[in-house]
């Protein structure tokens, strides 16, 4: 069990190679973030859904402004947890303290994000929409089984080439909120760094990646509530791993 306060570590400013069993301590520690304080991390992940899905009600500009957002609420769960590790203790506020510190840095972060996924938008349109396309002219010119094989096939493709295009980006974007807010990284070394760490642990984080698929699953059972506590374990796992890759 994680006993808390818990000693700082001074940032080496390179990432190590983690062993792949670290995956599963990482997830402990992140349950012990969650037991530390069930109630107000609960509280914490109903705020963050209240907001997150709030703004998905304003077409179009919620949906960008999640993007831009979710750095900065990334890096307050992280700043919670870094003082519930340092001074046993945390607060509701500490989810805005983003807001407060680094704040440009991490807009910056989200406006890349988005960026990022636009032009993978872009990539996949071009190269699969056209199969979607005559699937569904196939379809109202009398041929409904084969429009449905082409279009299928070309939801297929999309999906794999969100796949294969994403990853990288998640990959980039990973800790780079905690990069950039604790050591004062600039967005694109920051990100650099997070895709050149995950790269150095590939089977870290594929272990890693798996297991969160899996809790993912689960956690979507009871109707989604699941979630509210996987957010903080999953948060709480990603300081973990920040802290062992970065600062071991």
């Amino acid at each position: 069990m994680e006993q808390f306060p818990l000693t700082p570590t001074a940032f080496s400013g390179e990432p190590r190679v983690a062993p792949p069993d670290s995956a599963f301590n990482w997830l402990r520690q992140g349950w012990a973030v969650f037991i530390a304080n069930p109630g107000l991390w609960l509280a914490i992940s109903v705020l963050l859904l209240v907001v997150f899905f709030g703004l998905q009600i304003v077409p179009v500009i919620g949906a960008l402004a999640a993007n831009l957002l979710m750095p900065i609420l990334a890096a307050g769960m992280l700043h919670a947890i870094r003082r519930l590790s340092d001074e046993g203790q945390f607060e509701i506020g500490d989810l805005f303290a983003g807001f407060q510190q680094q704040t440009g840095p991490l807009i910056m972060l989200g406006v890349i994000y988005m960026a990022g996924w636009l032009v993978i938008g872009l990539i996949v349109m071009v190269l699969a929409g056209g199969s979607i396309a005559g699937g569904l002219i196939a379809g109202v010119a009398g041929q409904p089984g084969v429009g449905a094989g082409i279009g299928l096939g070309g939801i297929a493709i999309a999906g794999l080439l969100s796949l294969l295009l994403g990853i990288p980006l998640l990959m980039a974007i990973c800790f780079a909120p905690a990069l950039v807010y604790f050591n004062d990284m600039a967005p694109v070394p920051a990100l650099k760094a997070s895709f050149a760490a995950n790269m150095k642990n590939w089977l870290v984080m594929m272990v890693f990646g798996l297991i969160v698929l899996v809790l993912s699953f689960f956690a979507a059972l009871p109707m989604g509530l699941g979630f509210l506590v996987l957010m903080p374990v999953l948060f709480g796992a990603l300081y973990a791993a920040y802290k062992d890759i970065f600062l071991g």
